[in-house]
């Protein structure tokens, strides 16, 4: 009978020590999968914060009367495109962030081609409301590579903790997939790029 029940105590000693481990495993995911979300927040603050920027930027060149009507046209069509495409932090996928990252990248670059045209207009050169937010685009355009390196950081120490061996399998029962990278855009390696500094001489 002692026998019994000392079987009986290890055993219920061993499942509660193995219920012990597995939910500290699970809380720790859960942690670094709220942490890449945070990050994926982040990103998507400085994103909007640039899209705030550009409204105003292509409002003070409607204003200003510029006749470059193309790289408006690419500028207002690369912004309505870029958001339409959102990606769900919970359920991110890496079609989800492609997609995303292209629409903001054709963003980007008409913007730049918008940009290289004010160098025909001094009236735009010298107006100050203008200037102030070219130096604020180029600002967010920091503070955006900023947050996707952070944003690429959490996912990689995130992706890491799932992946290793036991985590994996708590990961696969319940159900924590691994969360995609922001990736460096080809197309960037070729694109105009904009001197800002140039603009403001």
């Amino acid at each position: 009978m002692k026998k019994n029940t000392l079987t009986t105590v290890i055993v219920i000693a061993a499942l509660a020590l193995i219920a012990v481990w597995m939910v500290g495993r699970y809380n720790t995911m859960v942690t670094e999968q709220e942490n890449v979300e945070t990050a994926w927040g982040q990103v998507e603050n400085q994103y909007q914060r640039r899209m705030d920027l550009v409204n105003q930027l292509v409002g003070s060149v409607e204003g200003m009367a510029i006749h470059e009507t193309q790289y408006m046209t690419d500028v207002i069509s690369a912004r309505a495109k870029a958001t339409q495409v959102t990606v769900d932090p919970s359920n991110m996928t890496a079609e989800q962030l492609k997609a995303f990252q292209e629409a903001q990248g054709e963003l980007s670059q008409a913007l730049g081609r918008l940009l290289v045209s004010v160098e025909q207009y001094p009236e735009l050169k010298a107006d100050e409301h203008f200037m102030k937010l070219m130096t604020a685009i180029e600002g967010s355009e920091n503070r955006l590579s900023v947050a996707r390196n952070t944003f690429n950081e959490q996912a990689k120490v995130y992706n890491t903790y799932i992946r290793k061996f036991p985590n994996n399998i708590i990961a696969s029962i319940f159900g924590f997939e691994k969360r995609p990278y922001f990736e460096a855009d080809e197309a960037a390696k070729t694109a105009p790029k904009v001197d800002f500094k140039s603009l403001k001489n």
